[in-house]
């Protein structure tokens, strides 16, 4: 197996309606509080994920897998999202929908296992040779962009590094000049430098460094001044997934003439997981790497088939297998592939290996104080009156359905000469924007002119 020196960390994108999510929002007992951690109701369905996410962080998860199971809009993603985050930041997050399986050129089985691995990661130690210090001065030279004659890029810098201890000045190339302008490096900020692969990171700013800008309010973190010298040995701890590393070594294996069939194919063969795997076993057993069993989470899980489910239960056996969570909003039904009806379109013998977790639909209270914390995420602000008519809506329609129509009351809002949302402007939103029980009522009474 080719030896792995450095890992590009591919980053995934979390869905931005849960971005308020920090946790489950329990006591230290366990027990759910009515609003916490960006969650809202739910409290049993909240303290049983708690009892799983402990079971995850005892070990006793193996073989084991969750199914959330409740209607359209009662919480079930943003379940699997607090799930993720008690258990770290660090902890990768996978989430697909069922059908996304069937949506590719690639098989089933592949687009699977490429989400497994998404979402096993690998807590790396490494001992690097950095360059670490205070900046006390920078300076950037600039040239035409070759891409875009109308632009410049950083072609160098000189950059004067300072310890407690030692002081420096250091000229470097366009690769780290480019690092540094996007980090928007400054005087005062304490950075370090990777030796051997030109990697910036930015600590922080130095408390009380003279000649450093400051502000009365602060956002960037404030750290002491290094002290030794500037270059040194320091042991860095980075968190990689399975597939990241599979990348990493197929794009190593590959012929340059290879290189576009690979790409476009994004087939994995199983000989370069087989050697990552081992890879992986190795550095852990010599106490080098520990693994971070992450959270796989499908939704509308009856869209998978026979064979995907099948292949689902496998994996849950396997050495290497993140927390497998399903989400459904189906009662009894066909298991896709085949004529056999099952609870939640799901084979018996996978069920039989789920924690199934119930959720219920929200009452007015806590649709209510949901509406109040995606109002706060958006930035929108609302009158009284017009948070009742949204929590109303919710009731009689969907919680779904009153979130949606934030954003188009606040434009209204907005061409009405008001930041600020009135009853009149959820009202007009209301008529715009149907739901989905008077679209029904829409096509019964356009029946005969609409097309078959």
């Amino acid at each position: 197996m080719a030896e792995i020196r450095e890992i590009r960390k591919i980053e995934r994108e979390k869905a931005s309606i849960h971005s308020h999510i920090t946790g489950l929002g329990l006591d230290e007992k366990g027990k759910a509080k009515f609003k916490a951690d960006g969650l809202v109701g739910q409290v049993e369905a909240r303290e049983a994920a708690g009892i799983v996410v402990q079971l995850i962080k005892q070990g006793k998860m193996a073989g084991k897998g969750v199914l959330f199971v409740g209607p359209p809009g009662t919480g079930k993603t943003a379940l699997a999202v607090a799930i993720a985050k008690e258990l770290g930041e660090d902890t990768p997050f996978t989430t697909m929908n069922a059908s996304e399986i069937y949506s590719t050129e690639l098989k089933k089985t592949e687009i699977l296992t490429q989400a497994i691995r998404k979402s096993i990661g690998v807590r790396i130690k490494q001992r690097r040779t950095v360059y670490e210090g205070v900046v006390k001065d920078i300076k950037l030279k600039v040239a035409r962009s070759r891409l875009n004659p109308y632009s410049v890029m950083p072609r160098e810098a000189q950059i004067v590094l300072a310890t407690k201890d030692e002081e420096k000045t250091f000229t470097v190339g366009d690769s780290i000049a480019e690092q540094l302008v996007q980090l928007n490096v400054r005087k005062g900020d304490v950075i370090w430098i990777d030796a051997q692969t030109g990697e910036v990171s930015k600590i922080g700013k130095a408390k009380s460094f003279e000649g450093a800008k400051s502000y009365d309010i602060e956002t960037v973190r404030q750290v002491e001044i290094p002290s030794g010298p500037i270059k040194k040995d320091k042991e860095t701890t980075i968190t990689v997934t399975l597939h990241d590393l599979d990348l990493n070594v197929a794009a190593r294996n590959i012929s340059i003439t290879a290189l576009f069939s690979f790409f476009s194919e994004r087939e994995i063969n199983s000989e370069i997981r087989e050697s990552v795997d081992k890879w992986v076993k190795d550095i852990i057993s010599k106490g080098e790497g520990e693994l971070v069993p992450g959270v796989l989470f499908i939704d509308d899980a009856h869209m998978l088939d026979i064979e995907a489910f099948s292949f689902l239960t496998k994996a849950l056996e396997a050495d290497l297998a993140p927390i497998l969570i399903l989400a459904t909003n189906r009662g009894i039904t066909k298991i896709r592939g085949t004529d056999v009806e099952s609870p939640h379109g799901m084979p018996l013998d996978l069920l039989d290996r789920l924690l199934i977790i119930p959720t219920r639909p929200y009452n007015a209270d806590e649709i209510r104080e949901i509406l109040k914390i995606r109002a706060d995420e958006i930035d929108v602000h609302l009158e009284d009156k017009a948070l009742e008519t949204l929590t109303k809506l919710g009731v009689e329609f969907s919680l779904r359905y009153a979130v949606q129509l934030l954003e188009p009351s606040f434009i209204i809002a907005q061409r009405n000469g008001r930041n600020i949302i009135k009853e009149e402007d959820v009202i007009e939103a209301s008529k715009l924007f149907t739901d989905f029980r008077r679209s029904v009522e829409y096509v019964k009474e356009y029946e005969k002119l609409l097309l078959k």
